[in-house]
């Protein structure tokens, strides 16, 4: 999607971490406790299911971004079947949803927001920061996202294009960021430090070198 315009339609509600009191987790437990009445699932199963959802994190996208800076065919897959890259790397992205990898150039930066609700690659980079769930970014960084972007400390040149990715129920999306000058020779693991999860969203770029 470009700066002034929307891709997808919404329509599915997000539950609140179980371990959070709220009214929502209230109703998480008492669903989690009519499926173990009704034998649906354990109580064992449920929390395996939850402690396997937060095991995951942003460095899993940053092993991804590594890769792709240092693997050609690697990049070319990430960029045309996000899961299969994953699966390369014992990433588990299956499931119904779809994931799409846009990429930065010199002339593109990619921008990632969900208007209506929090849609994130959670399967990828496990939970969306505050900030991406918050109103005012919602609703913001799509009519001025350079604006919302200069908030966030990146000033992106006024001759770089900005394509803001509208996620959805249906589809997620993640940022391929450019690598950095003078990372010549570093290893994978080293490149990987150098991925902010702010990165995967588009609203910074990953750090220099020198500053790890």
């Amino acid at each position: 999607m470009s700066e002034n315009g929307h891709e997808h339609e919404h329509g599915h509600p997000h539950a609140e971490p179980k371990h959070e009191t709220s009214p929502w987790a209230a109703r998480i437990r008492a669903v989690e406790e009519l499926l173990a009445e009704k034998g649906i699932l354990t109580h064992e199963e449920v929390e395996a299911q939850i402690e396997y959802m937060e095991a995951r994190s942003y460095e899993n996208g940053a092993r991804l971004v590594a890769r792709a800076w240092t693997d050609p065919g690697f990049k070319e897959l990430l960029l045309r079947d996000t899961k299969a890259a994953c699966s390369q790397l014992g990433i588990d992205a299956s499931g119904t949803v779809e994931f799409v990898t846009v990429e930065n150039t010199p002339a593109t930066h990619n921008l990632i927001v969900c208007t209506l609700c929090s849609c994130y690659p959670r399967a990828i980079l496990g939970r969306p920061p505050d900030w991406y769930k918050s109103p005012a970014y919602r609703s913001r960084a799509v009519v001025e996202p350079r604006a919302v972007m200069r908030e966030f400390g990146l000033e992106i040149p006024e001759d770089t294009s900005v394509s803001v990715h509208d996620s959805s129920a249906d589809v997620r999306y993640l940022v391929l960021p450019m690598r950095p000058p003078g990372t010549e020779g570093m290893t994978e693991d080293e490149l990987a430090d150098l991925v902010t999860r702010d990165c995967l969203v588009g609203t910074a770029v990953p750090r220099e070198p020198a500053r790890v």
